[in-house]
């Protein structure tokens, strides 16, 4: 079979990055990033050619699931866009307890599936990770190596506090992470090296700098 013809079957096997556990994730490796210089700009707010005051930053999907479709359907689309900035966190595909966990599977698989693409392109990628139930911790921190840089997002997490701690707790135990990048207000019981972004300063800094 042609390399050419062979990348095509992978990309439509989806199997070709190193995977985890009996659901085959794939696998995000642990990276080095200078936590005390960690800034986010959203990806809706990115531009081809950004001014270098963003490229500084890491690009977060914390945002609706449409908007991210077409990172793991067309994900070579927006390469050179995203690549200029200082590191990708995984997109954030919505994990629901009331979602059929088929759906809960697929969605933690994309999230993999694209970090694993973008760092065989030499990005710097720290996975976003989420969870719904229980039954969710069964795949939902797979892919994902000991002792990683993380990232999780709070925004609406201060509904249901009780179940964001259960899985957080889950999450601590499974990863022992080194770094937890949070976008939003952590709260006061969450240990850990914890690096808390402000949800409107994620907001893209203008050429006019506003």
């Amino acid at each position: 079979m042609h390399s050419i013809e062979a990348r095509s079957k992978q990309t439509f096997l989806r199997n070709e990055f190193d995977a985890f556990g009996k659901w085959n994730i794939p696998i995000v490796r642990k990276n080095e990033l200078d936590t005390k210089t960690v800034d986010l700009v959203c990806y809706t707010d990115i531009k081809t050619n950004d001014i270098d005051e963003n490229k500084k930053k890491g690009v977060h999907f914390f945002i609706d699931d449409y908007r991210m479709e077409g990172l793991y359907y067309n994900y070579d689309k927006s390469l050179t866009r995203l690549a200029q900035y200082k590191f990708l966190l995984t997109p954030d595909y919505s994990l629901y307890a009331d979602m059929p966990k088929a759906v809960q599977l697929f969605n933690v698989f994309r999230n993999r599936w694209v970090g694993a693409y973008w760092q065989s392109k030499g990005i710097t990628v720290v996975p976003t990770v989420s969870w719904s139930d229980t039954a969710s911790f069964e795949f939902c921190f797979d892919g994902i190596e000991n002792g990683s840089i993380l990232a999780v997002g709070m925004i609406g997490c201060k509904r249901n506090k009780t179940a964001f701690m259960r899985g957080f707790d889950a999450m601590v135990k499974r990863i022992n992470p080194s770094a937890i990048i949070y976008l939003g207000d952590p709260f006061p019981e969450m240990q850990g090296n914890i690096i808390a972004i402000n949800y409107l300063k994620s907001r893209r800094v203008n050429r006019n700098g506003r």
